[in-house]
Parts: structure tokens; C-alpha cells; sequence
């Protein structure tokens, strides 16, 4: 017999129901009655609760038919305890960038850095974009 598994997500945590382990214990629908609907079809709404209330719900499962997972979540560096991006403005220069970072284009390609770099503030002419290339010969220095 095979056995069944469903997934329901509300993108923070995604909760696992094993019907063929449960046995009605109750606690689940009594505790949380807007997300565990044993009469509705799709039984849970992981919508109508928050996600702190979800896992407090879940871990009380007595048969293990109820688990959960948290989703992947992006995080920013300091989160990871990582030294934050530093971007330095420099007169008359490019922005020197400290640190990792991401550079995504319009097709979602990306390219990921991770020394310091300088990145280029081209100008426009009347008739074109334009640069001069400066940034990659000269350290500018901060002068504001």
C-alpha cells in the first residue's frame, strides 16, 4: 500500500501530513480550527494561522502524522554574520565596493563578486553612453 503524503506551504514553512498516521487526535482542529478542517477539502489552510502558531500546533501531533519545514529564506550578510556590502561614493569616480555582492541583468543572469571592485559611473554624451575608463588606472581618493 502505498503511502501518502501532502504538502501544504504558506511560504515561511511548509506543513507535512501523513493521513495514513493519523488518528484523530483532535488536537491539531481543536487548537487551530481555521487551519485543520477534517471535513473540507484541502484539509489545511496554512494560510489562517501564523507560522509561530503552526509549528506550536504541529510539534504537538502525538502520531507524528503532523510535521513541518521551515522554507528557505533569503537572509541579508549581517543576518549571517557577515560584514555588510560598504559602498563608497568617490568624487568624480566610480562607487568602490566593498565586500561580496550580486549583480543580476534583466534576464535574471547573475554574477557574484567577492573582492573589493570599483563600479563604473558612466556618464551620457548627447549622442551616446561614454566611459573613459578612468576607474581602472586611477585610485580616487574620498573627497567629500
Amino acid at each position: 500500500m502505498e503511502k501518502i503524503t501532502k504538502k501544504y506551504t504558506n511560504g515561511e514553512v511548509t506543513i507535512i501530513w501523513k493521513p495514513d498516521l493519523c488518528i484523530h487526535a483532535a488536537i491539531c482542529f481543536r487548537e487551530l480550527p481555521d487551519v485543520f478542517k477534517p471535513g473540507e477539502r484541502p484539509w489545511i489552510d496554512p494560510n489562517a494561522a501564523t507560522t509561530e502558531e503552526l509549528i506550536k500546533t504541529v510539534k504537538r501531533c502525538p502520531t507524528k502524522a503532523l510535521q513541518f519545514e521551515m522554507n528557505k529564506k533569503i537572509t541579508d550578510d549581517t543576518a549571517n554574520n557577515e560584514t555588510p556590502i560598504t559602498i563608497t561614493v568617490m568624487n568624480d569616480g566610480p562607487f568602490i565596493i566593498e565586500g561580496a555582492y550580486k549583480i543580476q541583468d534583466e534576464k535574471g543572469n547573475e554574477i557574484i563578486l567577492k573582492d573589493n571592485n570599483s563600479l563604473c559611473r558612466c556618464g551620457a554624451s548627447k549622442t551616446q553612453p561614454f566611459c573613459d575608463g578612468a576607474h581602472e588606472d586611477i585610485k580616487f581618493k574620498d573627497n567629500s
